[in-house]
């Protein structure tokens, strides 16, 4: 029976304690025990057959809560993924906090992953130009064609091993120019929560690799298993890649002259021409005025964000849909069909036809990102 505190103990009444039988509190505890028990089971479902495996390489120093995330969030993805720990000798790992954590795997698991997650550890200056032998050792063992995946400070081990030279990748932003100065190989941006290589994604701090986790969910399968996902983990569904790390203004100004109004406004509006004139007129601002406070609360220009949004709906239109592609464009404000196949190939590596194959199936089909653009 589910508990209703509402109920008990309504406004304007006045609570009155009444005997129980001996037994019902061991009764009441079991219930509860066993209502966390199905939550948990719900939450956490055993893999599927044949379920991606990922690997995350816990190394000396990592950080516990970044640690958890792929198992926090690929493990809610019913079954889809089979979340594994390891680490580089077998031995239990100390963390940056005052514990310690024993993976159930050794360096050996990572020769059979899907997928290999390295998630940020402590740096001091020797080890983030020379990291641990033994863990470029175990990635070494990672098969070719194994997806690789960094979530902050992971980035360094990564560029150690030559696997991000001439490529874009991204880490902290407190970090960058010490990685620029150790791997100018890599061409970093750091003002973006993550990239996305296909083979090779990099990450920002902290929550972003939540960000990149669901990201990882909604390119295997589609948007509603990543949104359902996110909402199993308490989390924002979608933060775009490209947005930025530090935002100056994450919340509007208590006086109510913020920007918020206006992208919901714009939102119910998304299949509109819409104008940054129009857009600061909403809002009663000046043009300059109000794309400057639009990218101190978003960290996105208003052209870049209005594309996100779009591409959004077009990607659940394409999948829960089957409106042709021109109309897709069409409900969601391209301008034309070839816009949107521009921009869904920048974004997810593929044209609109070979996205709606992939996602409209519970599962991927085979293919899947690897495929070539579609033709204007």
């Amino acid at each position: 029976m589910p508990l209703d505190p509402a109920a008990r103990c309504a406004p304007g009444t006045r609570s009155t304690p009444t005997a129980r039988p001996a037994s019902a509190a061991p009764s009441r505890a079991r219930d509860l025990a066993d209502r966390a028990a199905e939550l948990d089971r719900r939450m956490r479902p055993d893999p599927r057959p044949g379920a991606h495996k990922v690997v995350v390489l816990a190394l000396d120093g990592v950080y516990p809560f970044e640690l958890g995330i792929p198992h926090r969030v690929l493990g809610s993805a019913d079954g889809r993924y089979e979340v594994l720990s390891a680490s580089v000798d077998g031995q239990p790992v100390r963390t940056d906090s005052d514990l310690t954590v024993t993976p159930g795997h050794g360096p050996e698991v990572l020769a059979e992953a899907d997928t290999v997650v390295i998630p940020p550890y402590a740096l001091s200056p020797a080890a983030a130009a020379a990291p641990d032998p033994r863990a470029l050792a175990a990635l070494s063992r990672v098969r070719p064609g194994t997806r690789l995946v960094s979530i902050c400070t992971g980035a360094f081990l990564l560029a150690a091993a030559g696997l991000l030279d001439g490529r874009r990748a991204t880490t902290h932003w407190a970090l960058t120019d010490y990685f620029q100065e150790l791997f100018p190989r890599v061409d970093l941006d750091a003002g973006v929560l993550f990239v996305d290589h296909g083979d090779v994604l990099t990450s920002a701090g902290a929550a972003s690799g939540v960000d990149v986790c669901l990201h990882l969910v909604r390119q295997d399968h589609g948007s509603e298993v990543a949104n359902q996902v996110a909402r199993c983990c308490v989390v924002p569904p979608y933060r775009d890649g490209g947005q930025a790390q530090y935002i100056e203004r994450p919340v509007p100004p208590a006086s109510g002259t913020g920007t918020g109004p206006t992208r919901d406004w714009a939102l119910q509006r998304l299949e509109l021409q819409l104008s940054l004139g129009e857009l600061a007129a909403h809002a009663a601002m000046s043009t300059r005025t109000f794309a400057r406070r639009f990218r101190e609360e978003t960290g996105l220009s208003p052209g870049r964000w209005l594309t996100q949004q779009r591409l959004r709906r077009a990607r659940h239109l394409l999948e829960s849909s089957d409106l042709p592609v021109e109309r897709v464009a069409h409900e969601v404000g391209f301008a034309t069909a070839t816009s949107l196949r521009r921009h869904l190939a920048a974004e997810a590596g593929v044209a609109p036809s070979a996205y709606r194959r992939t996602f409209r199936s519970s599962g991927p089909a085979a293919g899947g990102a690897g495929e070539a653009a579609e033709g204007p």
